[in-house]
């Protein structure tokens, strides 16, 4: 079934951004950061009291969200903007909208409105995202 315009994405949920996997991550990402790992250096820079995650976690859920979306699909483009941190311990949720649906070169590409939210703060990433859905 082809999507249209207006559709609402299947949301992926993190219950729990663990600070534990931040200390994993930080290291696949050689990313030594110490507001990954250490409260205490968050708090020292003014931007709260717990652990953040990393940025490309965060923009791995979006990604999670898209192929959950849309299986097999190619990503073709996708245009972010971080707009707040992800904390250790917050809830967060990325979803979307398709904006448009449209066929070049005998190809479905599908271009949706993007986000991730913390459920108790709001939008932490917004963009769109272009797919390029596979052959029936």
């Amino acid at each position: 079934m082809t999507p249209v315009a207006g559709d609402l994405l299947k949301p992926f949920r993190i219950a729990n951004v663990s600070p534990e996997t931040m200390k994993s991550w930080a290291k696949v990402l050689r990313d030594p950061n110490p507001i990954h790992l250490d409260p205490k250096a968050v708090m020292a820079m003014g931007l709260g009291d717990r652990v953040i995650n990393q940025g490309p976690v965060n923009l791995a859920y979006v990604i999670s969200m898209l192929y959950g979306a849309f299986p097999g699909s190619r990503l073709e483009l996708l245009d972010v903007k971080y707009v707040a941190n992800v904390f250790g311990g917050d809830a967060v949720e990325s979803s979307g909208k398709v904006t448009a649906v449209e066929q070049v070169d005998g190809v479905t590409k599908v271009t949706c409105e993007i986000w991730l939210r913390a459920e108790t703060r709001g939008p932490v990433i917004s963009g769109t995202a272009t797919v390029v859905l596979p052959f029936a």
